[in-house]
């Protein structure tokens, strides 16, 4: 028998994503338990999950769970799980900076977090990689400001800015910044590289595949002949990168990079979330790449060199990404000048409160119906 349920829960926008965000403490302890209950909150299944709050679109079909920690140097601990749209699936294994956005400020209102005078910086443990992030939020009067004059691309209007410092992000799945070993592949005689940095990626030159690099998601996402050679690709470089089969997984992201077309740009990318191009860019992808961008041999490295954007033996400190909806700055600190020893990469988002109450769900699915949940480190 289904059984209707409740759980207290906020929606939040947290950079270009938005979705739920739920404590810990209102699930039950197995991933596979929660994966029935996150399916049911977002109607996956259907194409515009109709029965739930999902949006029809992998941005919006994110979810963030958040509890108090009990490391050492964290404040809270932050789940990721992207939920399927027409599957009944959940991942657990990826990260997502953009809903990392929305962590601090969630913890703040629901008291996970004391606030400060002036800004507040919660310290978050991402479960799914182990690391670290500091998030710096705007607390004037002791309480968390969502409005303010900094805008994102692919969100409209402005807001308060926070800052997001990605600590120890080298190696976040694999253990490795280039998993393969190598800054430069061949998979299917198309020139490739793997890389982990906040998340692992693969990523190809836009014009070796015959695109232009600066095609709308909706071109992309229409050529059906592109889309399956991507995957082929993809899987290929999971099983390259230790990851195993990922036909299952949404790790590793592929990522199209070209010469930026306008002068201000590093460069320009088009990122897929496997398996439809994304309308911007994901934190954790763009940190990739533009820890990339510094690393010799690498695919970001060498047009970067051949675009005029940096010099041999540089390591760019500013990296500007143009990305479908506008362009993403990250400022990535290098150890003694060692390109491949990244301190941490900091970038700045934004956040809105969209709704506080309860959230509803039912207990039970039809049987034989769910995948089980991939599990997060």
């Amino acid at each position: 028998m289904t059984m209707i349920n409740s759980i207290p829960c906020m929606i939040m926008r947290g950079g270009t994503s938005r979705g739920p965000f739920l404590r810990m403490s209102d699930l039950p302890s197995g991933q596979d338990a929660q994966a029935e209950i996150l399916l049911s909150l977002m109607g996956s299944g259907h194409a515009l999950q109709i029965d739930g709050i999902g949006g029809g679109d992998p941005l919006t079909s994110k979810i963030a769970i958040v509890e108090r920690s009990s490391h050492a140097d964290a404040d809270v601990d932050y789940l990721f799980a992207q939920v399927d749209i027409l599957n009944r699936r959940v991942d657990f294994t990826p990260n997502c900076g953009n809903m990392l956005s929305a962590v601090g400020p969630y913890a703040i209102e629901t008291g996970l977090v004391e606030p400060q005078e002036g800004k507040t910086v919660v310290r978050v443990r991402n479960l799914n990689t182990q690391r670290l992030i500091e998030c710096h939020v705007p607390t004037p009067g002791r309480q968390v400001s969502y409005e303010g004059n900094t805008s994102i691309s692919g969100v409209p209007g402005s807001a308060a800015g926070i800052q997001l410092s990605f600590l120890d992000i080298v190696g976040a799945k694999t253990g490795a910044l280039l998993p393969t070993g190598k800054a430069c592949d061949s998979i299917e005689g198309v020139d490739v590289t793997c890389l982990d940095a906040a998340t692992p990626i693969i990523m190809l030159d836009a014009t070796d595949l015959g695109l232009r690099g600066d095609e709308s998601p909706a071109e992309l996402d229409g050529h059906s002949a592109l889309l399956e050679r991507l995957e082929s690709i993809r899987r290929q470089a999971g099983r390259s990168m230790g990851l195993g089969d990922v036909s299952n997984s949404v790790l590793p992201k592929p990522v199209l990079v070209s010469a930026a077309r306008d002068s201000a740009s590093t460069l320009c990318t088009r990122y897929f979330v496997p398996h439809r191009c994304h309308k911007a860019i994901a934190v954790t992808g763009a940190i990739a790449v533009a820890s990339a961008v510094s690393v010799p041999g690498t695919i970001a490295h060498r047009i970067a060199i051949e675009s005029g954007r940096m010099s041999e033996g540089e390591c760019l400190a500013r990296v500007r990404l143009a990305h479908p909806s506008g362009f993403i700055d990250l400022d990535v600190e290098h150890r003694q000048g060692n390109a491949c020893d990244i301190a941490r990469v900091s970038l700045v988002r934004t956040a809105r409160k969209i709704m506080s109450g309860t959230i509803f769900y039912t207990a039970s699915t039809p049987p034989g119906e769910t995948m089980p949940a991939l599990q997060a480190n």
